[in-house]
């Protein structure tokens, strides 16, 4: 089976240059995207979540500074811990820019499958596999029809998961599927 990986690098995490970022902003900006929680938007993560069987999933709109999740599902519960762990911060709708690996899905403009994040030393010294426990992520792009890559959709796992090809087809179908919602209700009006 043969899936976009990437390969291991031997330096720490550098979160890549976003040179379109100034473009899509104006982007979003026009289709009312990016500044507030859109309960559709929330509703198509959860969705996807347990389809993926996955504790966390996202639909994401990146800018300059920040990441923002416009949609959002996260556990209900925390996992219990021991006494002499430390608790973990809560996943809020922001983030910053250098947080996660969907500024890398924008930059890459494909998909991106970390089956355990430990295995790529630039993505294991990421901050969020330490404030959030992820350990394996699966994301890919929103890009409209205009070629602009608006954010992302992703799922995340505080547990390495393989996976595989029909992860990847699912992911890559739901972003496809969500750029048409996204395109539509800037015509409609409305979420369908």
């Amino acid at each position: 089976m043969s899936y976009d990986l990437p390969r291991p690098a031997g330096r720490l995490l550098l979160t890549p240059e976003d040179k379109e970022a100034p473009a899509r902003v104006r982007r979003l900006r026009l289709l009312g995207l990016g500044e507030h929680p859109e309960p559709a938007l929330d509703a198509f993560a959860a969705h996807l979540a347990g389809r993926a069987q996955a504790p966390y999933a996202m639909v994401n709109f990146i800018d300059q500074r920040r990441q923002f999740f416009a949609g959002l599902r996260v556990p209900d519960v925390r996992p219990l811990m021991s006494p002499d762990e430390e608790a973990k911060p809560e996943m809020g709708r922001l983030m910053e820019r250098d947080h996660g690996f969907c500024p890398h899905v924008v930059v890459r403009r494909k998909a991106l499958v970390l089956e355990d994040v430990r295995d790529y030393p630039r993505f294991a010294g990421n901050p969020v596999v330490d404030e959030f426990g992820i350990r394996s992520y699966l994301g890919a792009p929103l890009i409209d029809t205009t070629g602009m890559v608006l954010g992302t959709v992703c799922i995340a796992d505080t547990e390495p998961r393989p996976w595989g090809r029909s992860g990847l087809d699912t992911i890559k179908a739901a972003a496809a599927e969500l750029v048409v919602r996204v395109e539509r209700r800037k015509t409609d009006g409305f979420w369908l």
